[in-house]
């Protein structure tokens, strides 16, 4: 906006005028003490300012500008009538104006004098705010970098106190921080500690993983460079994540060896113990096998025989599930896979479930027309398994679904009950070892193992498997494997 100041209105009306006439935005004062009023309390690009006005004349307006921070920087023209004289237009000079037009005026001169500073005040009002705006950014650049450094030296001071060796990389995997356990176990801090012979390299396994940006987990053994045992480390590296983009990749080792030590134990005990009940089991079953041909029918004996048979297979079950578990964890189950006909082992094992279940109605959908290539003892085992708890756990509605069939290069099969159901909280973790859901540990039997056996034999085929349930209304246990031989 242009001020202009003068005590003539005639003067004011012609210069408002001229310059609306072109688009400048014009305001207006008839005295300099209204000027100075109108200067504080607004922001002008520009000033004409008539010399010769009476009380506080244009000069003195100018003078008091100078010293105020706000408008000392507005350029000023000065409009003379009389005062030509070279003392004056000096004065005018150094009272802040830039610079003088005598009356009467040329409005092209006019024009283009206003123009020209109005551009200037422009450019320079830009400019400030620009320098402005670097300010900040400078501000604000020095308050994130020192806001960086206290978090990185916090997170360095938790490396140091937790009791795992840490450390920290690029976002290209190379070694950026480690804690001072490191030395413990590495040459150097721009290396990684090295591994046993038979365990894959830490630096490998992180290369592979980049380019993917997911965790890594692994274990490995270490040993301290002064001597010493390898020790198995579990190496956990997280991806460190900065507006969706990968910049560096934090990590921990931490010592394991005493736990692997001592689930090897447990499942040496499992194993002996196994062994050692399967064989008097042996000889028990045998036995009560002879006693039962013996007995008569109507003999009371044959009752309590059958009964304890009962007792006796459910116990070579459990004690067979437990070898399964020591087998698994030791990498010697064995998973010999050949191609064989799934449709009629399927159908041999819901017969002979229907003799041994008369009361329950056993319905079959589906039909798989093509072989299956697997392990069919194992796959046998996992069907058996969810027909059993299909019966097991549907105790009031006696009637199972058991669905199998080719889905896109698949074999799916699902076993639906209409029992007591799975919460959805129970669902995530029934698959795991020795896990069983609270509403059946008081009324059915098992060890929580059966699932997490049949898991891991689909896991072996390359498969999915998992569970839809409503507590109350029933659960569909199913999986799914390739058809197609795998390499």
């Amino acid at each position: 906006m242009i001020l202009i100041v003068d005590d003539k209105a005639e003067n004011i009306y012609s210069l408002k005028a001229l310059l609306s006439i072109h688009s400048f935005p014009v305001d207006t004062a008839t005295s300099g003490e209204e000027a100075l009023k109108k200067i504080l309390a607004n922001s002008y690009a520009l000033i004409i300012l008539d010399v010769q006005m009476p009380g506080m004349d244009g000069f003195e307006v100018a003078e008091i500008l100078s010293g105020y921070s706000k408008s000392k920087d507005i350029p000023i023209i000065f409009l003379t009538a009389v005062n030509t004289d070279k003392k004056y237009i000096t004065r005018g000079y150094s009272s802040g104006g830039v610079d003088y037009i005598t009356k009467p005026i040329d409005p092209d001169i006019l024009l283009l004098k206003v123009k020209t500073l109005y551009r200037l005040y422009e450019q320079s009002r830009q400019m400030q705010e620009m320098h402005i705006d670097l300010v900040q950014e400078v501000e604000n650049r020095k308050k994130a970098k020192r806001e960086a450094d206290e978090k990185a030296a916090e997170f360095r001071s938790i490396l140091e106190s937790i009791p795992q060796i840490a450390f920290t990389t690029t976002a290209e995997g190379a070694l950026e921080y480690n804690n001072t356990r490191w030395l413990d176990y590495a040459g150097s801090a721009g290396e990684f500690p090295p591994v046993h012979e038979e365990d894959e390299d830490f630096r490998t396994a992180l290369l592979r993983q980049i380019p993917r940006g997911l965790p890594i987990e692994m274990e490995a053994r270490i040993r301290r460079r002064d001597g010493g045992d390898w020790r198995y480390h579990l190496v956990r590296v997280m991806p460190v994540r900065e507006n969706d983009k990968v910049v560096k990749w934090a990590g921990t080792f931490t010592d394991i060896e005493d736990q692997k030590q001592a689930v090897q134990k447990k499942d040496e005990f499992i194993s002996i113990a196994s062994h050692e009940l399967k064989t008097p089991l042996t000889s028990i079953k045998a036995y009560l096998q002879l006693l039962q041909r013996e007995a008569i029918d109507k003999n009371p004996l044959s009752l309590y025989i059958d009964r304890t048979l009962t007792q006796v297979k459910k116990l070579d079950g459990l004690i067979a599930e437990l070898l399964d578990i020591s087998k698994l964890e030791s990498g010697k189950l064995v998973f010999d896979q050949t191609t064989f006909d799934f449709e009629s082992m399927l159908t041999t094992q819901i017969e002979m479930f229907k003799r041994s279940y008369p009361d329950y109605l056993i319905e079959r959908t589906g039909f798989v027309p093509v072989p299956v290539y697997g392990n069919e003892s194992r796959l046998d085992q996992v069907v058996t398994n969810f027909i059993n708890n299909a019966i097991k756990y549907s105790p009031d509605e006696r009637k199972v679904i058991v669905d199998a069939r080719v889905k896109d290069n698949e074999l799916w099969l699902s076993v639906t009950d209409f029992g007591i159901g799975i919460s959805d909280v129970d669902q995530k973790k029934l698959f795991n070892k020795f896990y069983r859901a609270p509403q059946a540990v008081s009324s059915f039997q098992g060890m929580g193992i059966g699932l997490y056996i049949c898991a891991e034999i689909i896991r072996r085929h390359g498969g999915q498997y998992g569970v839809n349930s409503e507590p109350g209304k029933g659960s569909t246990f199913y999986f799914s494997i390739p058809l197609k031989k795998e390499a």
